[in-house]
C-alpha cells in the first residue's frame, strides 16, 4: 500500500489518487468507501468545497473542515475571452497570490497552458512573467485545478496539457511530476498530450529523465526546450540565465535525455523581429539541430509593454521556416491565439497587481 501523503493544517485532497482518498478515510475514522465518494465529487462533479458534497455525513464533514482539510480549488479572479474564443483565467490562491492559465480550443482539442510556479526567477527579457521575480512554486492541486477549472468554465474535455505558463517547470518537478501523474490518471488526459517546457537548468534533464521514469513509468510527455537563439552569445542577451548553462551543454544533455527516454525533444524559438530571425540565425539553428530527434516550433513573438522587442513579419516567419526546411529540420509555425487579450504569459496577471496596487 502506498503511503499517504501527511495531510495538515491547510491541507488538500486535491490531486490525491483514488486509493489514496480511501486511505484517507480510513485515516480520519471513516470507510474506505467515503474516499471514493470523494474522489469521484472532486474529479468527476467539480465539488468546490467539502460542504458541497451532499453524500458524505455532516458531521464528517464539519470536523475536516474544522481541522484544515479542504479539497484545494482555486478562487476565480477574472476571465477574458478573445475573439478566437482563447479563455485566460486569473485564479487566487489561498494565500493570496494570483496565478494565470489559459484555454485554447479548436475543432478538435482544448489545449490548457498551465502554471507552475507564481511568477518566474529566470528573467528571458521578451516574458513578462519574469518581470516581478518568483513568489513561490505551486503546490499539486493548485496545478490540477488549472485544468479543471478550464474544463469547468468551457464546459468542454481537455485534450491537451502544456506546462508553458508561468514558472519554470523544472524548478517544481516532483510536483510537476505528481500533476502529471493526476492528469493521466485522474483527469484522464494521456501522458503523450502532455508537454513540459523549460529554458533549461544546469545538470537536471538526465535527472528529469530517470526520476520521471521512477514516478511515471515509462516517460511518455513531451519535453520542450526554450532555445530562442542559435548561438550561445545572443542567447545570453534575450536569457540572462543562460549564461550560467552554455548552449552545447544544454543540447549535450538533451542528447542524453533523448537516449535515457527514447522521446524526441521540441525546441521552441520565439522570434524577435531584427534580432534572432535573420537568415544566418536560421542557417546556425539548423546547424545546432543537426543529428537531432527533434522538432523545432516557431513562434512570432507577442509584444509587452516593458520591452522594445518587436513581431517580426509573416513573410519572414515563413522565410524562416523555409530556410529551416531545406535544411532538413522538422519545424512548424505556432498559431498565435488571443492576442487581444493580453496572451502573452503573465500579462493579464500583471495588469490585475497594478490596478490592485492603484487602488
Amino acid at each position: 500500500m502506498s503511503k499517504l501523503p501527511s495531510l495538515s493544517i491547510n491541507s488538500s485532497l486535491l490531486g490525491l489518487s483514488s486509493k489514496k482518498l480511501e486511505q484517507f478515510a480510513l485515516q480520519e475514522g471513516e470507510k474506505a468507501f467515503r474516499g471514493r465518494q470523494l474522489y469521484e465529487w472532486i474529479y468527476q462533479k467539480g465539488a468546490k468545497n467539502l460542504a458541497s458534497i451532499p453524500v458524505l455525513p455532516k458531521q464528517w464533514r464539519d470536523y475536516l473542515q474544522n481541522k484544515g482539510i479542504k479539497i484545494g480549488r482555486l478562487d476565480e479572479i477574472n476571465q477574458v475571452v478573445a475573439e478566437d474564443s482563447t479563455l485566460k483565467l486569473l485564479m487566487g490562491t489561498f494565500d493570496g497570490e494570483i496565478i494565470e492559465t489559459v484555454g485554447i480550443p479548436t475543432d478538435k482539442r482544448l489545449t490548457v497552458c498551465v502554471s507552475s510556479q507564481i511568477g518566474c526567477p529566470m528573467g528571458c527579457k521578451f516574458c513578462a512573467t519574469g518581470k516581478g521575480g518568483l513568489n513561490r512554486s505551486l503546490n499539486v492541486n493548485e496545478i490540477v485545478d488549472q485544468v479543471i477549472s478550464v474544463r469547468e468554465k468551457m464546459n468542454r474535455r481537455p485534450t491537451h496539457v502544456v506546462f508553458m505558463g508561468m514558472g519554470e517547470p523544472l524548478l517544481n518537478i516532483s510536483n510537476v511530476l505528481d500533476s502529471i501523474e493526476c492528469l493521466t490518471n485522474d483527469i484522464g488526459i494521456g501522458q503523450r498530450k502532455i508537454t513540459v517546457s523549460t529554458v533549461g537548468i544546469p545538470d537536471t534533464l538526465p535527472d528529469l529523465a530517470k526520476l520521471a521514469q521512477e514516478r511515471l513509468g515509462r516517460v511518455k510527455f513531451t519535453l520542450a526546450v526554450s532555445l530562442h537563439a542559435p548561438n550561445q552569445s545572443l542567447r545570453e542577451s534575450i536569457i540572462p540565465s543562460a549564461s550560467s548553462y552554455p548552449i552545447n551543454s544544454l543540447l549535450n544533455d538533451c542528447k542524453r535525455y533523448i537516449e535515457l527516454t527514447g522521446r524526441r525533444v521540441s525546441f521552441e524559438y520565439i522570434l524577435l523581429g531584427g534580432l534572432n530571425d535573420k537568415d544566418i540565425h536560421a542557417e546556425q539553428l539548423a546547424n545546432l539541430m543537426r543529428g537531432f530527434q527533434s522538432h523545432v516550433n516557431l513562434i512570432a513573438y507577442n509584444p509587452i509593454a516593458e520591452e522594445s522587442f518587436k513581431r517580426p513579419s509573416q513573410s519572414r516567419v515563413n522565410s524562416f521556416r523555409e530556410l529551416l526546411e531545406n535544411k532538413g529540420v522538422a519545424v512548424s509555425i505556432r498559431a498565435s491565439r488571443g492576442r487581444d487579450k493580453d496572451a502573452a504569459c503573465g500579462q493579464l496577471r500583471r495588469q490585475q497587481i497594478d490596478k490592485v496596487n492603484m487602488n
